[in-house]
């Protein structure tokens, strides 16, 4: 592990093959000042991030590569999208996808190994990817970073060179719940009982979730993420103390990265761990909250584009919804508003004109009410779509729909 400044991480940068493929610290974690330096030394190249934010260099010979599209990529000139479900991502790297260089964002050493801090996920295959195959391995080392345990923490030996870095992290602000928001929310903190072991998000509707949950007791958290929320329970003492919180990645507050920061309680675990459906289901009443963009009659979610242009992606959604449905007691819920206030069109369409990110929750669940879908047959299920779940204005056409469909 050889200490360089961002100059000479500039000029190692340079001596790279042609077109290498980076992979960077994803969601909130990426190191920009990193990413400056290898946009100024290298004519063209391939940047993969998870979930990337706003700053992504975007200029010919620039390609944006991710499995989960984040605001940083989505309008991005030379987008290059590759499905896949979020527990795949690291057979991507170890085949058809390897890394030439990994850049991650850590914090300093604790007993001689750094820690990936906030954001583990798929970092740790491709830094093994890309060492298997002699690549460059980067650490942008940063006090700010808070130390987590688990699959976050490196070797120094898995290190070619560190650069040290003195800037605060990226905060998640969170923004009051509107009404819709709440009526969601409610319905879904009702159908969660002690014990549960919960797949937190970050949004309106899952802060808000969290808020009607802190009379329960016992609860456990395995979840790709986690924010503020933990706080909240925690505080409450809704959590089981007994059982480590393990998730891939956190973005809040920085008392929240405080809270975090040594906790021998948290597992920040890669996502083959996280994700992988059967580690899921070993969890008690696994309780999974996705949302979607649109849901059809046959409960079918589309959670990934719109208009046929990419959005998202598959993300762990189907990783969760699988792995809860057979855990002991489990549920898939999806949580989302009737209406779409800015496109102002219905949520709960016919048939999805868009490609299937997801099917067969438990439930789907809107400010209008709950469907239960699991269980039941294809009509009662579009019935209940319909008259539980789908805006007041849209339920005689989706009846007519519905007959259309052989679904009444």
């Amino acid at each position: 592990m050889r200490q360089v400044s961002l100059d000479g991480l500039a000029t190692a940068l340079a001596k790279l093959p042609p077109q290498p493929r980076v992979v960077v610290s994803g969601n909130a974690a990426t190191p920009w000042a990193a990413v400056a330096a290898l946009d100024s030394a290298v004519p063209e190249y391939r940047i993969w991030a998870l979930n990337a934010g706003h700053g992504i260099p975007d200029r010919p010979g620039v390609v944006a590569e991710t499995s989960f599209v984040g605001v940083g990529m989505r309008h991005h000139s030379a987008l290059s999208y590759v499905p896949s479900r979020l527990s795949m991502v690291p057979v991507l790297f170890a085949g058809p996808m390897p890394p030439d260089v990994v850049i991650v964002h850590c914090a300093p050493e604790r007993d001689g190994r750094l820690s990936l801090g906030t954001e583990v996920n798929v970092l740790p295959a491709a830094i093994e990817a890309c060492h298997a195959r002699g690549g460059l391995v980067v650490a942008v080392r940063n006090d700010a970073m808070p130390y987590t345990f688990g699959d976050s923490q490196l070797d120094a030996e898995l290190i070619d060179l560190v650069v040290d870095i003195d800037v605060p992290l990226a905060e998640h602000q969170a923004v009051p719940p509107d009404d819709a928001s709440l009526a969601v929310a409610e319905r879904v903190s009702d159908r969660i009982g002690d014990g549960a072991t919960l797949q937190m998000g970050i949004g309106a509707i899952p802060d808000a979730a969290v808020g009607g949950l802190t009379s329960r007791r016992g609860l456990g958290i395995w979840s790709e993420m986690f924010s503020d929320g933990l706080l909240t329970l925690d505080r409450a003492g809704a959590l089981d103390r007994e059982r480590r919180i393990t998730a891939s990645f956190c973005f809040g507050s920085r008392e929240l990265y405080d809270v975090v920061d040594g906790n021998p309680g948290i597992t920040m675990a890669r996502t083959e761990v996280v994700n992988s459906p059967g580690l899921i289901a070993q969890n008690p009443a696994m309780t999974s909250i996705n949302t979607a963009l649109e849901v059809d009659l046959y409960g079918q979610a589309n959670a990934s584009r719109i208009n046929g242009r990419i959005h998202s992606g598959y993300g762990g959604q189907t990783d969760f919804i699988v792995g809860a449905l057979h855990s002991p007691g489990g549920q898939a819920m999806l949580a989302l508003r009737s209406w779409h206030p800015r496109a102002d069109v219905s949520s709960i369409v016919p048939l999805l004109d868009e490609p299937v990110t997801s099917f067969q929750p438990s439930a789907v669940i809107t400010e209008q009410g709950v469907a239960d879908l699991f269980g039941r047959d294809q009509e009662s299920q579009a019935r209940d779509l319909i008259e539980q779940t789908a805006h007041p204005r849209v339920r005689a056409e989706l009846h007519e729909e519905a007959r259309a469909l052989g679904l009444a």
